[in-house]
């Protein structure tokens, strides 16, 4: 695990692209901590791009693609570690660095008393504070208090309406900077969405449909 400074130390310049809200964000940051970004609520397909080509920077010629794999949007996210796994094709040199939304969120705010939560579908919710690992919480069991959920993220599952929610901006120009010294990235060479558990499959035998004797 590192953290932003030491990456920046190692592989600078970092293309940071994260589609994990509703937001896509796409960000150049160089050694001497200068950023440039790009965001746009579009359809990850085009926004990634789109931002790459704002930014007027080639994929290939950067130190390393730091990528969030979740919690979040699966599609969003899948869709850039699609783009990021074609241009490892084309740049095998050029390394891929991971991060967890909720984890990043959480060292941005600093508080222990806050727990940063993201929709886990069926009644349950990723949640995570400082300082401990994330958890699968049911609705029913996560705190009645010092909830937070990032702007941007979308909600399936269903919050009592008693439970109150601190809605916090997830603007990566305000929360990388807060978190830099946070060792909250790790390589890669494989770019995915983040489960929480794998996935479990039922099998079954296939038979020949008959008629009722």
């Amino acid at each position: 695990m590192a953290s932003l400074r030491a990456l920046l130390i190692a592989h600078a310049p970092l293309l940071f692209l994260d589609a994990s809200s509703s937001r896509v964000q796409v960000g150049l940051i160089e050694e001497d901590g200068r950023m440039r970004w790009h965001a746009a609520e579009a359809e990850a397909g085009t926004a990634v791009f789109a931002g790459v080509a704002a930014l007027g920077v080639d994929p290939t010629q950067v130190g390393a693609w730091v990528f969030c794999e979740g919690p979040g949007s699966i599609l969003g996210i899948r869709t850039v570690a699609m783009a990021i796994r074609t241009w490892q094709t084309l740049a095998p040199e050029v390394r891929c660095v991971t991060y967890q939304s909720l984890e990043l969120m959480v060292h941005a705010l600093a508080d222990p008393a806050a727990t940063v939560i993201a929709d886990a579908r069926r009644e349950t919710w990723h949640a995570m504070q400082l300082g401990q690992p994330m958890r699968r919480v049911p609705t029913a069991e996560l705190p009645r208090e010092g909830l937070v959920l990032p702007e941007g993220f979308r909600t399936w599952s269903k919050l009592p309406a008693d439970l109150p929610v601190r809605r916090e901006p997830y603007d990566l120009t305000t929360i990388l900077p807060r978190a830099a010294n946070a060792c909250i990235f790790h390589a890669t060479e494989a770019p995915d969405a983040f489960l929480h558990e794998e996935p479990s499959y039922v099998t079954w035998t296939p038979q020949i449909h008959r008629a009722p004797v």
